[in-house]
Order: C-alpha cells, then structure tokens, then sequence
C-alpha cells in the first residue's frame, strides 16, 4: 500500500473552500469580481473613490489586466483620466503593462494620453521603455505627443533609444 500524500491545510482549504467575494471595491476591482462590482455598485459604493495611495478601482482593474471589470467601472461612470498621488493613470498602467485591448477601451473612453505623471511621464513614454510597440503606434494614431519632455528632459524617442529598442526608435522618428 502506497503512503497517503499530505496536503498543506491552506491548499486542501482552498481546493475545497471557493474564495470569498470582495467587499470593497478597491478589492474586486484588482482582481477583477465583475459579480462583487456590480453588487457593490448596486450599493452606491463610490466608482471614484481612492485609496491611500489614490488609485481608482479603475486604475486597479485596468493595471491588473481586468478587461471586464474595467468595462464595467466606466460604464458606472468611472473618471477614464483620474490621476493617483504621483500623477499615473489607468492608461499609463496599461501602457506599462502592454495591454493594447484595455488601452483601446481607455482611449476609446476620451482617456487622454497626453496627462504628464509627477516626473513628467507619459503614457507613450511608458510604452517606450518598455518596448511596447502596439501601444506606441496606438497612442500616436490618437494624438500621442512624441515631442513632451518628462523631468530629466527625455522625450519618448530618448526613452527607447536608452532601453536600446530598435524598433520604439523607428516608430517614434
């Protein structure tokens, strides 16, 4: 007979137990609880409330990839271009990131792709230095300004030739 296998408590827990909905907003927006959103948007919860560091639930949801959940925020009436503590926007979290799709919806929505972070960071910046290149041409087909400069007097262009990308140099000369 072989030996019985033990399982951690928490990993039986888990397998068992299904997790509990969010109970905040901040929470369901980061992992992305459409059901718990909704619920708690029945509840009048404040689709634009911040949290200490002043980050939206939208800015939670679309920086955690939450397709849905973003969906659902902005049809709430969620501010598309709201700023946290040092300046960064959903659309900036994205565009870090690389999810093109939700950067779609964001721009789609009037997100402003222009918005300077507290260090005079961009969203097309962001995309720069992270070799995110469909999102590079995204925002410059919708007005992406490749001449603002952030604090250190870096354009988008000085930004990806840094990080040595080839190809975030070509798309912006």
């Amino acid at each position: 007979m072989a030996p019985a296998t033990k399982k951690a408590p928490a990993a039986v827990a888990a397998a068992i137990i299904p997790a509990a909905p969010a109970t905040d907003l901040f929470t369901a927006a980061r992992v992305g609880d459409v059901a718990a959103i909704s619920q708690l948007l029945k509840q009048k919860a404040d689709v634009n409330a911040q949290d200490v560091k002043g980050f939206s639930p939208l800015i939670l949801a679309a920086y955690n990839g939450n397709m849905e959940a973003t969906k659902l925020l902005l049809q709430a009436g969620a501010d598309v271009n709201h700023q946290d503590q040092t300046g960064n926007t959903a659309l900036m979290g994205v565009s870090f990131k690389g999810y093109a799709d939700i950067a779609t919806l964001l721009l789609d929505k009037n997100a402003k792709p222009n918005l300077q972070n507290a260090n005079g960071g961009t969203a097309l910046m962001l995309a720069a230095m992270f070799g995110r290149h469909e999102l590079l041409k995204m925002l410059l087909s919708k007005g992406a300004d490749k001449s603002i400069k952030d604090s250190r007097g870096l354009t988008a262009l000085g930004l990806a030739q840094q990080q040595d990308n080839a190809q975030g140099v070509s798309l912006l000369q």
